[in-house]
């Protein structure tokens, strides 16, 4: 087996058509077949279900395809690992995000991080949360962020940031009468909330809370990022939920954020490693998340009173 055969394999998998992964790869199609088929006879198993009509993986392709883009991606780390070491970086730090990252916190951690240990690399990822949990367990990344604490065996989620979820209300919405917004009222318009498949965290938090009304939410758009989410309630088109900080720091002018009238819980971010005793580099890094913001000892602004504790999400 070589990596020409894994290459070959990947493109044909990612294609489910050999002229296309042909063309893709820049090479002609009788040697591609021959290498799938050199491939199955190495492994001792089909890994493509073909007919005239179409190609499509077997339950073997599928699972290898799995380890295949493993492979490519710890050569792709030992790579990057190679090049930070000419660079002059000592260390490199692999950072998952999924959900999306309070925009206000990443630079000031990543400035802080630079500033006491310039010689560590650090690389992100952004990834869903499902490919992250693995990623942890498979060595290819080292910590990651996530607004789930819903990790499994094996891993540990630590709260690290709270945002509060606000309602995203395009300029001059009826609802802007409202100073906090009745979730009732919030339902009778349509919404654009993130996608559970892209934002797994974060949807299943704006669920939850939705799940309390009695009337069922009304999905106009359901997107992969929050700067799309804004994008489309400045246009007027739906409403949005989303944390407090992704609506302060939105580009789009013709955003408004408002409160929902019922305490919810804060949309929290975790910070996720595996079980066990972290590195120290690993250990180093996480002492600088919680000097951004600790949900134990959070900051007051004089003259601001904290409201009442939330009410738990059924």
């Amino acid at each position: 087996m070589e990596l020409r055969h894994l290459r070959y394999f990947q493109a044909v998998a990612e294609e489910l058509h050999f002229a296309r992964a042909a063309e893709k790869l820049h090479i002609e199609q009788s040697p591609l077949s021959r290498a799938i088929k050199e491939l199955e006879e190495e492994l001792g198993v089909a890994l493509f279900a073909r007919t005239t009509r179409s190609t499509r993986l077997t339950r073997a392709g599928s699972l290898f395809l799995e380890n295949v883009r493993r492979v490519f991606a710890a050569m792709q780390q030992a790579r990057d690992s190679v090049k930070a070491a000419a660079n002059g970086f000592h260390t490199q730090l692999r950072i998952a995000l999924s959900d999306g990252i309070t925009p206000s916190r990443l630079p000031n951690l990543l400035a802080l991080c630079r500033q006491e240990e310039p010689e560590v690399e650090m690389r992100f990822f952004e990834v869903p949360l499902s490919q992250q949990i693995k990623g942890l367990h498979d060595d290819l990344y080292d910590v990651g962020f996530a607004q789930s604490n819903e990790v499994g065996d094996g891993a540990v989620a630590i709260p690290v940031w709270n945002d509060p979820l606000m309602v995203a209300v395009p300029a001059r919405h009826p609802l802007l009468t409202h100073k906090r917004i009745p979730l009732n009222e919030l339902l009778r318009y349509p919404l654009v909330l993130c996608d559970p498949q892209v934002c797994e965290g974060h949807a299943k938090h704006v669920e939850r809370v939705l799940r309390r009304a009695d009337m069922e939410p009304l999905v106009a758009e359901r997107v992969a990022s929050c700067d799309l989410m804004m994008a489309l309630v400045s246009a007027g088109f739906a409403l949005g939920l989303t944390g407090e900080s992704h609506i302060s720091t939105s580009r789009e002018s013709g955003v408004v954020a408002r409160s929902l009238a019922s305490r919810v819980p804060p949309l929290t971010t975790y910070l996720l490693r595996l079980e066990g005793e972290p590195s120290d580099v690993l250990t180093r890094f996480i002492e600088r998340v919680e000097v951004i913001e600790s949900p134990e000892s959070p900051r007051l602004i004089p003259g601001h009173h904290p409201d009442p504790p939330e009410e738990p999400v059924p």
